[in-house]
């Protein structure tokens, strides 16, 4: 069987005692004050953020929008590099292993919290990475092919108990959120899926778009357009209220109580990094959301940041991995 790339990952250099050792241990030999000192004057040099994903992704477009911002409020270049692969794992792994020291950033998202699916990975995102700022969070749209007629939430969900065979509903991939959404929803619901697994959002909506699949729950900030045009349908979302650009469509928790699940990104540094930096950098970063250029080009795709302070990612963060880490326990997901 061939290796998952996570896997490859697990075996690859990225070694916690070894690479990790290196600037953690010199972090840790410091004394609080000097390691204080040291970050006071950060950055005095060119700081390199790391994005887990492919360029012209949501993720890394908002990286660049948001680290260009930063690079003039603190007078050094932020050069994005991406590490693309293992579902964001690459990227996350080379900055858990990176020197404490604030010169390299990870721009990470959702699948974080699920590291509970890579069982033998070589670090810990809890442990090993510390939270400075969440930059966006975005719903995600339950889409349907205009085939299927149901109308709201509940007729789906008769229409879904009433099939001898499982409908099809595709996936960004095996572990993904809209992975973890969909088995959320059947859960909970108390219906069955036939879950088709496609290696990223683009392709599993054009397939939606072509009647080869049923149904996506696919991120609001890509799946909009596609609804507006009416290439497919929406029937609920999975945050809370009602979004700014579909204001008629309802949260699926007014079906399924407490039902909220979501896309993030987030900036994180390795651990043990000085507390002045990660706080000059969230601090850059909550001044970048608020200018008006960034405001209208996140407003433009449908995408909304707002101000958090490090403890209250931190938090976020924390939650997330629990309550992910619980559900794949307890539904038994794994991946291919």
């Amino acid at each position: 069987m061939p290796d998952h790339p996570a896997r490859l990952l697990l075996r690859s250099r990225l070694s916690r005692r070894g690479l990790l050792a290196g600037g953690a241990g010199l972090a840790a030999a410091l004394p609080v004050g000097a390691a204080s000192a040291q970050g006071a004057d950060w950055p005095k040099r060119p700081v390199r953020v790391i994005v887990g994903w492919p360029p012209g992704g949501t993720a890394d477009l908002v990286a660049r929008l948001l680290f260009a911002d930063v690079s003039k409020r603190l007078g050094q270049p932020f050069v994005i590099e991406n590490r693309a692969g293992a579902t964001g794992m690459i990227g996350a792994g080379a900055v858990a292993a990176a020197a404490p020291d604030g010169y390299t950033v990870l721009y990470g998202s959702t699948p974080l919290a699920t590291s509970i699916l890579f069982p033998q990975m070589t670090f810990d995102p809890q442990q090993d990475l510390l939270p400075v700022f969440r930059s966006i969070r975005v719903p995600q749209l339950m889409l349907l092919h205009p085939s299927v007629t149901a109308g709201s939430v509940p007729e789906l969900i008769a229409q879904l108990k009433a099939r001898r065979e499982p409908m099809e509903w595709a996936s960004a991939g095996s572990g993904s959120v809209q992975h973890l959404a969909l088995e959320l929803f059947a859960r909970q619901a108390g219906v069955r899926v036939n879950h088709i697994p496609y290696r990223g959002g683009a392709p599993a909506t054009n397939d939606l778009i072509a009647g080869v699949v049923s149904g996506y729950l696919g991120n609001a900030d890509t799946a909009i357009a596609f609804v507006k045009s009416g290439s497919v349908r929406a029937l609920c979302h999975t945050g809370s209220g009602r979004l700014a650009s579909l204001p008629d469509l309802p949260p699926l928790s007014d079906t399924l109580p407490g039902f909220e699940t979501y896309e993030w990104n987030g900036v994180f540094l390795p651990a043990r990094t000085p507390a002045p930096i990660a706080e000059t950098l969230n601090r850059a970063l909550n001044e970048a959301i608020d200018d008006p250029g960034v405001v209208e080009k996140l407003r433009s795709a449908e995408l909304r940041a707002e101000h958090n302070s490090p403890a209250e990612f931190a938090g976020f963060f924390n939650a997330q991995c629990t309550r992910w880490h619980a559900f794949i326990r307890e539904a038994n997901i794994r991946l291919d």
